[in-house]
């Protein structure tokens, strides 16, 4: 049998064990301080000045550029980009006017269209529409979001789908009178990758691969 003399109570042993609480409890904070709250720090951007800028330059009855720079910078003629603006702010809640909490007009659907567009176009980041349109970074990436979403759901019936028999013999007769019978559509251009781009231009130069392209020749389908 074991002998009882390994069980033996010291009273040294307790005091020990105390100590060893006693600093495990000091390493402990248990009335930690309230973590300070990071509150977003508030840009007076003012809107209505980025959008009467925005009209002024573009949508006037005397616009400040001219329709071939407009259709340079939004790869679009200003009749069909208006024509999606008006579909959007009608038909898609997030693109309608609204009126915050403080009765201010919300940001209007030409601003948040055309921070969309800016970004699809040149490539950039939803920052870098933000000194121009007035419209902040994470706004900015909502509306291309939903944008997105909007284009979808409005014209992809339309737009998005296989060619029926009826297209394909109008594609055909347009073709036929313009001097290429059987000729159902042209590709105007090809984009070969770029590889030696400089840096500063990949966004200008980028599509959806995201890697630089130019544009080269054409062909007919």
């Amino acid at each position: 049998m074991a002998s009882s003399s390994h069980y033996h109570y010291h009273k040294d042993d307790d005091d020990e064990l105390d100590d060893v609480f006693e600093d495990l409890f000091e390493e402990f904070d248990f009335n930690p301080k309230p973590k300070e709250r990071k509150t977003r720090v508030f840009i007076k951007r003012h809107r209505e000045e980025g959008h009467q800028k925005l009209w002024n330059n573009y949508f006037s009855e005397t616009p400040t550029y001219p329709h071939n720079v407009f259709r340079r910078r939004f790869r679009m003629n200003k009749a069909l980009f208006l024509r999606i603006v008006h579909r959007l702010s009608t038909e898609v809640e997030y693109f309608q006017p609204k009126v915050d909490a403080t009765r201010r007009s919300s940001l209007t659907p030409l601003q948040k269209c055309t921070a969309t567009i800016r970004q699809l176009a040149y490539g950039g980041g939803s920052d870098t529409v933000d000194e121009y349109v007035r419209i902040g970074e994470t706004t900015a990436r909502r509306s291309l979001h939903n944008f997105a979403a909007g284009i979808i759901h409005l014209f992809g019936y339309e737009y998005l789908r296989r060619p029926t028999p009826e297209d394909l013999q109008r594609l055909l007769y347009i073709g036929e009178q313009r001097g290429f019978p059987g000729m159902i559509g042209s590709i105007d251009c090809m984009h070969w990758e770029w590889k030696n781009c400089p840096t500063a231009w990949k966004g200008m130069y980028s599509r959806g691969t995201g890697k630089p392209t130019i544009v080269l020749g054409g062909s007919f389908i």
